[in-house]
């Protein structure tokens, strides 16, 4: 296989409303950002929420990691990286870091798996075919 490295960014500034009480980014806006990832990753690459919506095969989170590096702060400006780690499995995983903008040094590093469900919310154990038609069309097969 001679596969391509997907990879998307979005920058982003961390808001008032992200942060505790020690100005330090709350754990529960990570996952957040990740989202936001996992949307731009869809924007650019056509793998975006409403093409799992149109086929009727929701792709719901079941692992969501992080690692915190170093705090990121209110004001803050920073990166998220997303990439695409192939499997055979019936299954998404993206792998994250997030990047200071002003001196690239990394916050933080993180993991997520999605699964394809069917009308009635039941595991798919195969990959379904508009997933198989995206991942042949990056030669990801």
């Amino acid at each position: 296989m001679n596969e391509l490295l997907l990879k998307a960014s979005k920058e982003f500034d961390v808001r008032f409303s992200e942060v505790d009480s020690m100005n330090i980014v709350w754990h529960g806006s990570y996952a957040l950002y990740f989202e936001d990832a996992r949307e731009e990753f869809g924007r650019v690459y056509g793998l975006s929420y409403q093409l799992y919506i149109e086929n009727e095969c929701p792709a719901p989170l079941v692992d969501l990691s992080f690692r915190y590096v170093k705090p990121l702060l209110y004001g803050q400006r920073a990166r998220v990286d997303i990439t695409y780690r192939n499997t055979r499995a019936a299954k998404v995983v993206f792998d994250y870091e997030i990047h200071l903008s002003e001196d690239d040094s990394l916050v933080t590093t993180g993991t997520s798996i999605q699964v394809f469900v069917d009308r009635g919310r039941n595991l798919m154990l195969t990959n379904p075919l508009f997933y198989e038609e995206w991942k042949r069309k990056y030669n990801l097969l």
